[in-house]
């Protein structure tokens, strides 16, 4: 195509290429092209996925109490821009619609009816819907989270419709009953594959069970959600479940039918009361693919384990454990990776971060640090490691952490990467005056960051290692 004088170069590009570009940013800059040309009028109202955000017709970060200045000023330019995309909807065809707002003042008797009936003429397909809470959910109270719920629950009971195509759901700061959160989330949502819940629970550490035979949800993630256990009895097509912060007195989890679960991560603070439980008895029955556990470096909060491990580990494919203190021993791990033999990327990261707590406040709550006393020796399943990529994250040369790196690749001899990388630098550290690694650790064991240190590494790893084909990588 020829380029005729004064015409630019991007509206040559054909109506797909533009719009594909359209798609990556905002509905506010997406708008405003339109009023570039005639040959860009048209493109935004052509968008098969809109993504409409509340926070983006906020005037920038703001404080808490800032924010709820300008929320009512955001839901209004958000509804104007519902209207106007949707009332274009003869030009769509089966639009998949991302959705953020509040649930504040009347807005939503508007919304509600443009959803249902854009729902209803098939102009949205399947839709991601997140509604955000008004604060922070640290700065949520009780009566801050029931008056979610109310919002929450009477949006829904309003508008039916709007539950019929709702493939992704993410709910904030919300306090439901049991009964009131299975029968939203499962018996209404019925497409629904995805949901996040932040800051949302049934009250008291009460346990939430979730027992939905004819649900369709893929992924289910729970962040800083304070339940007393989750009980997951039936979800037939569960293949990942994340929770992160969970503080549960007990084991967090249980399972029933769950065939089709893959992947599981798991974050705890465990505080003083944790006595930790056994991994072997929440995963019974489970054959994992992706595990991930987070321990945030005060404990390990599980119980020493050995073969009770293989049968849910006997088709792991990536192991990772992060936020191991600094100080621990790490051959324990070797028990899992004994455990799982299959596994094939295996993760590690090294915890210290003084900006967590201070001291006095680190001790009420979680109490000493125990290092671990699992017993390598005690248990060995006798079969190959398929091991082929270790990872670890805040390396650095001391003792104990090359003499695990040292054992690992004596005994996974399909091992071919071998991958160390420094800490990444942590601002709430820096912002509180916390001293930097490098004034904490001794030169000998800073992460190496010249070729002479890193060759120094290497030698040390290999020494009387005939043979060894392992990529040592040093990573930023």
């Amino acid at each position: 195509m020829q380029k005729t004088e004064g015409e630019d170069r991007f509206s040559l590009l054909t109506d797909d290429i533009l719009l594909s570009i359209l798609g990556r940013v905002n509905i506010t800059t997406a708008a405003r092209t339109s009023v570039l040309s005639k040959r860009w009028k048209h493109l935004p109202w052509l968008l098969q996925e809109l993504t409409i955000e509340a926070k983006d017709f906020l005037p920038g970060p703001l404080s808490c109490s800032a924010e709820a200045q300008h929320i009512d000023a955001a839901m209004a330019l958000l509804t104007k821009a519902i209207r106007s995309f949707l009332a274009t909807h003869q030009r769509f065809s089966s639009l998949q619609l991302k959705l953020k707002l509040y649930l504040v003042d009347n807005y939503s008797d508007t919304i509600g009816p443009l959803l249902s009936e854009a729902i209803g003429v098939g102009t949205v397909k399947d839709s991601d819907l997140s509604i955000l809470g008004e604060k922070e959910s640290e700065n949520c109270n009780d009566e801050d989270m029931l008056q979610q719920a109310s919002s929450v629950d009477g949006f829904f009971r309003a508008y039916t419709g709007v539950l019929d195509c709702l493939t992704r759901l993410s709910l904030y700061n919300v306090f439901f009953s049991e009964r009131d959160m299975n029968h939203i989330l499962f018996d209404c949502c019925k497409q629904l594959q995805h949901l996040y819940l932040s800051n949302c629970d049934t009250g008291g550490l009460a346990a939430w069970k979730i027992h939905a035979p004819d649900s369709n949800l893929i992924t289910l993630e729970l962040d800083m959600c304070f339940l007393g256990k989750l009980e997951v009895l039936h979800l037939p097509k569960l293949e990942r479940l994340r929770w992160d912060g969970w503080m549960c007195p007990n084991a967090p989890l249980s399972f029933g039918v769950v065939p089709c679960l893959k992947e599981l991560y798991l974050l705890c603070g465990a505080a003083v009361y944790f006595k930790g439980f056994k991994l072997s008895e929440v995963l019974r029955d489970i054959r994992l693919r992706d595990l991930t556990l987070s321990f945030q470096g005060e404990k390990l909060w599980l119980q020493p384990e050995g073969k009770q491990l293989c049968p849910a580990f006997s088709n792991l494919r990536k192991l990772s454990l992060l936020d191991i203190y600094l100080e621990f021993d790490l051959l324990w791990t070797l028990v899992f990776l004994e455990a799982a033999p299959s596994v094939e990327i295996f993760d590690v990261e090294i915890w210290e971060h003084p900006c967590a707590m201070t001291p006095e406040a680190r001790g009420r709550t979680f109490g000493e640090r125990t290092k671990p006393d699992w017993k390598m020796y005690e248990f060995s399943n006798g079969k190959e490691w398929l091991l082929k990529e270790v990872q670890i994250t805040g390396f650095s040369p001391m003792d104990q952490q090359m003499t695990f790196i040292r054992a690992v690749m004596q005994r996974a001899s399909n091992l071919r990467t071998l991958v160390l990388k420094d800490h990444a630098p942590c601002g709430e550290c820096e912002e509180i005056g916390a001293l930097p690694r490098s004034e904490r650790l001794p030169a000998a064991e800073l992460f190496p960051k010249d070729k002479e240190g890193q060759d120094m590494v290497v030698k040390q790893l290999i020494r009387n290692m005939a043979d060894c084909h392992v990529d040592i990588i040093f990573g930023i």
